[in-house]
């Protein structure tokens, strides 16, 4: 039976890497990946900062047809080159429907696509690229802001989102507004991948999260993942966790410092 979501499973090329002992393949998300299947809905990658999510997200993208840097399929533009050649090992396994829309956020290069939205506007060709992100200037909003403009006012439904570290300029309050609209852009009949360090988003209902390690890659269920486990830990009693992180060290290293 031909799958209705618009991308299904990840798979890596196993037999044209070059060398698992070379970036990106020495990666240990990417070092035993074969098939990673992905949820109709909501599939979220977490995990400590190096374990190759964002690098597998942005392979992800790139082999979706997203400019590396983030944006829409019609963004072209190339700040500075730095993705890696993952794109090439990747097969994407599709469904039988297209997405009407799609957008690959990444936070840490979204300034460059909204410089380019100015760009673009500046040059007077057709229609204000701004008016769909809402008409105010991204670069004349906090970056939080900027990035509710683009889920409220570009994100239209029926599309394919890709997000790397969305909470990254998002307070608790936002991170909630967020969840709120990705499950009104669910309803809309679309599709996530989110890269993640964020416990609030990956709480959402029914989603699949893929957790990276050392090890690998795991499915993992919400309240195991390391992210909720150390929240939880420190919320239920902060008194105790500040303790333990400030206590002096009996090495003696403390005292050298």
């Amino acid at each position: 039976m031909i799958s209705t979501q618009f991308a299904i499973d990840v798979r890596l090329k196993r037999e044209k890497v070059p060398s698992f002992g070379e970036y990106p393949f020495s990666l240990p998300a990417v070092q035993p990946l074969e098939t990673l299947k992905l949820h109709p809905k909501v599939t979220f990658f977490v995990g400590e900062n190096g374990s190759g999510k964002s690098t597998l997200l942005e392979a992800i993208a790139i082999g979706l047809g997203f400019n590396a840097e983030g944006g829409t399929r019609n963004f072209r533009f190339d700040t500075r080159a730095s993705h890696s050649t993952l794109a090439d090992y990747l097969t994407i396994g599709k469904g039988l429907r297209r997405p009407k829309d799609g957008f690959f956020l990444r936070a840490e290069s979204f300034f460059n696509v909204a410089t380019e939205i100015e760009r673009l506007d500046s040059e007077g060709m057709g229609a204000r690229v701004i008016d769909s992100y809402g008409g105010r200037s991204l670069h004349e909003q906090s970056h939080g802001e900027s990035f509710m403009a683009l889920m409220l006012n570009r994100f239209g439904g029926n599309g394919l989102y890709l997000l790397d570290e969305p909470e990254a300029a998002l307070s608790p309050q936002r991170q909630l507004a967020a969840l709120a609209r990705i499950h009104d852009l669910v309803n809309a009949d679309s599709q996530f991948i989110i890269a993640t360090h964020s416990p609030i988003l990956m709480a959402y209902p029914e989603a699949t999260i893929y957790e990276f390690t050392r090890e690998g890659v795991a499915q993992v269920d919400y309240r195991d993942t390391e992210h909720y486990r150390v929240m939880h830990d420190f919320m239920a009693n902060p008194e105790r966790m500040l303790r333990v992180l400030t206590a002096p060290d009996d090495s003696g290293d403390a005292a050298e410092r």
